[in-house]
């Protein structure tokens, strides 16, 4: 592996994803990115929702947490406190990326291969964005590390709410409940993360959506929808009935949203632990 180290986010455009959107079979993989308090969970439930009223089988999952396995390494990551000590960068990323495979390969890719939609919190550009710019490590290598724990899979659709730390702090703390280990980082920390983001949606502006996460829910759901609405054809979808979930987190049938205008969209509750 290379020793260069990316100092800034201007890294993070030197390397598309290779094989982008590469899917097993006709299933759709969105993820949702940003920093901590962007209101991913919040879109993310609202747009399986919209799917399920259309009829599509959903299976609504995140990173880190989306297999028994990934509990735990979420626990421990997020959580872990002086139980785990200070986690090296690396050792940071190589977690990351045991969890990753794990549920890609027990998760998304038997979703996908059945024709499902797959709706995650959180995927591979989380870790060029946490560990490769907020940390600091060479984003080229962590970039073929979780290629390698994935076999290449990347999502058909990002969508980054972008958000300004100092706002996103003031959400988690009307949110309540205590920060996380990489939401109680410094905001140089989370800064970088935000442009490491933001770097690479310009490097790949076809895979990405990206949205002020400042607007109000509704029109972000709107937004979305009018992009995965481009992706697929709904028309005429066998319906499933319900929706698959990972962990837990799931959305029903009778959760669904339209897309409409905000007034017609009820916010879905939002965890104490959203990331």
């Amino acid at each position: 592996m290379s020793d260069t180290v990316a100092t800034s986010p201007t890294a993070l455009h030197a390397a598309p994803a290779q094989g982008a959107a590469e899917q097993p079979s006709n299933g759709i993989f969105i993820t949702f990115e940003g920093g901590d308090g962007a209101g991913k969970t919040t879109q993310a439930e609202l747009l399986s929702a919209w799917f399920i009223a259309q009829g599509r089988e959903v299976v609504r999952t995140r990173e880190p947490g989306g297999t028994p396995l990934g509990v735990e390494v979420r626990r421990l990551l997020l959580h872990g406190g002086e139980e785990i000590g200070a986690v090296d960068p690396r050792a940071e990323a190589l977690l990351y990326a045991a969890d990753r495979a794990q549920h890609v390969a027990t998760v998304v890719r038997p979703a996908l291969a059945r024709g499902a939609i797959v709706v995650q919190d959180r995927y591979i550009d989380s870790s060029l964005a946490y560990q490769g710019a907020g940390r600091v490590l060479d984003v080229a290598e962590v970039r073929g590390l979780s290629e390698w724990a994935v076999e290449g899979l990347w999502p058909t659709l990002t969508v980054l709410l972008d958000l300004d730390p100092t706002l996103a702090a003031e959400r988690r703390t009307a949110r309540g409940g205590n920060a996380d280990r990489l939401e109680a980082e410094a905001e140089t920390f989370h800064r970088a993360v935000r442009d490491g983001f933001l770097a690479l949606a310009d490097a790949e502006p076809e895979r990405y959506l990206v949205l002020d996460a400042a607007l109000p829910f509704g029109e972000l759901h709107a937004a979305i929808a009018a992009r995965v609405s481009l992706l697929t054809n709904l028309t005429g979808a066998k319906q499933h009935g319900a929706s698959a979930s990972a962990d837990g987190v799931g959305a029903s049938a009778s959760d669904s949203a339209d897309g409409g205008t905000s007034s017609d969209i009820t916010a879905p509750a939002q965890p104490a632990d959203e990331s």
